[in-house]
């Protein structure tokens, strides 16, 4: 499916496609549109609202990811060459986490492989299953949503790695765990989620032990120019968009990102743009919700997984504009 397509277009697909779904859609719709005012003002007043919804989003959507896309709910990091079979995707997913370990620097010598590893944001586990693996480290995963946690657990059980990857539901943003423990603390596309970024930061470096190296990747918005204090007006309601279908508080630049571990003197700071490199990812979803199963999983799922679904196309807008960044920020705490 070309990357072209808006919102309208995607949606009236889906709409054509499946009968039931569009009457789900006016039944809920018109529910939602009922009580949106209502709902909005209580997640502004509390960051319990913000948490429940993403909560109840991945407890919906986790299972629909699962079935099309496996156990990494990431982008794909794609070569110039990258196949565009399911198989091929699924491999881009783990080269992501690959290229975030090189672009990190973390060592593969058995005398300085990190060990203890926390996955921030850990989905169904599929980073900490890997990273367990590969280092042969004890890695720990939370999340909001207990559903998530559940089948991260069940899923590692069956790979028989119980004794070295455990899951739990946690805020990312009052993690429990003490400070100085972890030797890699990853964090892969959760951060774009947090309502506070200064603290997130903050925690991630509070849990790293000295010398420990942290990881985030996440959806930014550009950089702002010296001239500007803000976005454009369209940028905003574009973003906003997303926002309330994806559950995500306000967007910040990789400047900020850059800027909060500078003040919090975290050393080794790089940052790099992957826009480019997952541009095959958004268009690819949206031709594997417009088929048969596709469709049929979105009937099952819900509607916070419908509207999610609507406003893919959105994402792809984003970058083509060049609003939205793939951005990695790598850095290390202070021995």
């Amino acid at each position: 499916m070309s990357a072209q397509f808006h919102t309208s277009q995607v949606a009236s697909l889906v709409l054509r496609r499946a009968p039931f779904l569009r009457r789900r859609i006016s039944v809920e719709g018109k529910r939602r549109l009922l009580f949106r005012p209502m709902a909005a003002a209580a997640a502004a007043a509390s960051g319990d609202g913000l948490k429940k919804g993403i909560a109840e989003f991945y407890d919906e959507s986790s299972g629909i990811w699962e079935n099309i896309w496996g156990d990494h709910m990431h982008h794909g990091f794609y070569e110039a060459d990258s196949s565009a079979t399911v198989a091929g995707h699924r491999a881009a997913q783990v080269r992501m986490v690959e290229e975030a370990l090189s672009f990190a620097g973390v060592s593969d010598d058995p005398l300085k492989k990190p060990m203890r590893i926390v996955d921030v944001g850990c989905g169904i586990g599929g980073s900490s299953r890997y990273l367990a693996k590969k280092y042969g480290a004890q890695v720990q995963g939370i999340t909001l949503s207990p559903v998530q946690a559940k089948r991260a657990q069940d899923l590692t059980m069956a790979e028989e790695l119980a004794d070295k990857v455990s899951f739990q539901v946690a805020d990312a943003l009052e993690q429990p765990f003490p400070d100085g423990q972890f030797n890699l603390v990853w964090s892969m596309e959760s951060g774009e989620h947090m309502p506070d970024k200064e603290k997130f930061v903050r925690e991630l470096a509070r849990v790293a032990a000295p010398g420990g190296i942290i990881i985030i990747v996440t959806w930014c918005h550009r950089d702002l120019l010296p001239s500007e204090e803000e976005l454009k007006p369209d940028e905003i309601k574009l973003l906003n968009k997303i926002c309330n279908a994806y559950y995500l508080p306000k967007w910040c630049s990789a400047a900020d990102y850059v800027h909060i571990a500078g003040s919090l003197l975290l050393q080794d700071i790089k940052r790099a743009d992957w826009s480019d490199n997952v541009a095959p990812f958004w268009p690819a979803v949206i031709k594997s919700a417009l088929t048969w199963g596709g469709l049929t999983s979105l009937l099952r799922s819900g509607w916070k997984t419908i509207k999610g679904a609507l406003v893919m196309p959105l994402m792809i807008n984003g970058y083509k504009k060049g609003l939205i960044k793939f951005t990695i920020i790598t850095c290390r705490k202070p021995e």
